[in-house]
């Protein structure tokens, strides 16, 4: 009987083994996936950070032209990555008309914002550009059925705190916001819900079909749609701009930083969804602060860092109560043990085997 027993005994502690190290092995990529994600966020919000930092420039430059700002980003999007799509000569897989709507508010939210620039200051901006938060939570969980729980709620809730600090900071008398501060507040905050539906959009398609043709269609629609509005709200005034070497290069380091915010955008979206890019592009204050201090030699209020210290909180705590990675399904064995993972892969294979063996 012992002869008998011990092979299973043996066979249950080499499963129990496989097992920890799998799972040794699946945290160890699930940090590494966590430290990526980080990375690339991070990135995200330096290219945001410089796109606030060359809209800023443009608007002191007295050059009111959002649209045609926006049009050179669309353009460099359309002639890269248009490019790969003829060269791979597949058809979309998505509907054209539902990338003229990805583009549509694309478009208006990146007017909205880059024209609140000659309003109010690019803290304030950039801030108020977090309300993305809100509106794409509401949007994931009606139309893309994500989960939240009420704690991470409660974190938003407290980044939302935090911003509502900026509006009062904007609203002292005397302060340093810009010519129409409050103004320049009403538009950042209309241009996140066009960003909202922008991010939700395009996240539902990265992560069902092709991140270059998402990119490229955004692009080509975007690029589009400014053109057709610009020769109707903006050809007078580009006809009468001094094009100075300033400008110029303003123009070209928006087109760069956003190139490459584009570029990323959808890796994010896919890895970790839209709430997840738009908590990373919350570091962008900080690159903002600096700009403030280093760059413009300007002050900045008391409660902007009152602000972001209240945004952090309720960053550190919907990230602390973000839901784990659903559970991987296993296989039992007729004593309840589990006999190995099932994985998507090992998944797949079992029914391409199982496919060719009938």
């Amino acid at each position: 009987m012992e002869t008998v027993g011990t092979p299973d005994v043996l066979c249950h502690q080499n499963m129990d083994q496989m097992l920890q190290k799998r799972g040794w092995w699946r945290n160890h990529e699930d940090n590494m996936r966590t430290l990526f994600l980080l990375f690339l966020g991070q990135v995200l919000s330096f290219g945001m950070a410089m796109m606030s930092f060359t809209a800023s420039l443009v608007a002191a430059e007295g050059v009111d032209a959002p649209l045609t700002l926006s049009f050179f980003s669309y353009l460099a999007l359309t002639l890269v990555y248009g490019s790969i799509m003829l060269y791979r000569s597949k058809k979309l897989l998505v509907p054209w008309y539902w990338y003229v709507l990805l583009g549509f508010v694309d478009v208006h939210g990146n007017y909205l914002v880059n024209k609140a620039y000659e309003f109010s200051s690019i803290t304030s901006v950039t801030i108020l550009d977090c309300w993305t938060i809100a509106w794409v939570i509401l949007l994931t969980w009606i139309f893309l059925g994500t989960k939240y729980s009420w704690w991470q709620f409660f974190g938003v809730a407290i980044c939302l705190a935090g911003l509502g600090l900026v509006l009062l900071s904007d609203a002292h008398e005397g302060g340093e916001g810009g010519s129409k501060p409050l103004l320049g507040d009403v538009l950042v905050v209309a241009g996140t819900i066009f960003f909202a539906l922008s991010n939700v959009g395009e996240e539902f398609c990265v992560k069902k079909k092709d991140r270059v043709e998402v990119v490229a269609m955004i692009g080509l629609f975007g690029m589009l749609l400014s053109a057709i509005e610009i020769v109707v709200l903006e050809r007078k005034i580009l006809e009468s701009v001094t094009w100075s070497s300033e400008i110029m290069t303003a123009f070209a380091g928006y087109a760069a930083s956003s190139f490459m915010f584009y570029t990323l955008v959808p890796f994010v979206l896919k890895m970790g969804g839209s709430t997840l890019f738009n908590l990373s592009l919350l570091t962008s204050n900080m690159w903002a602060v600096a700009i403030i201090i280093f760059f413009y030699k300007q002050k900045v209020d008391w409660l902007y860092f009152l602000a972001f210290a209240v945004v952090v909180v309720g960053i550190a705590i919907y990230s602390k109560t973000k839901k784990d990675h659903e559970s991987i399904p296993t296989i039992q064995d007729a004593d309840h043990n589990p006999a190995y993972l099932l994985l998507d892969e090992e998944n797949s294979d079992t029914r391409n085997d199982t496919a060719v063996s009938s």
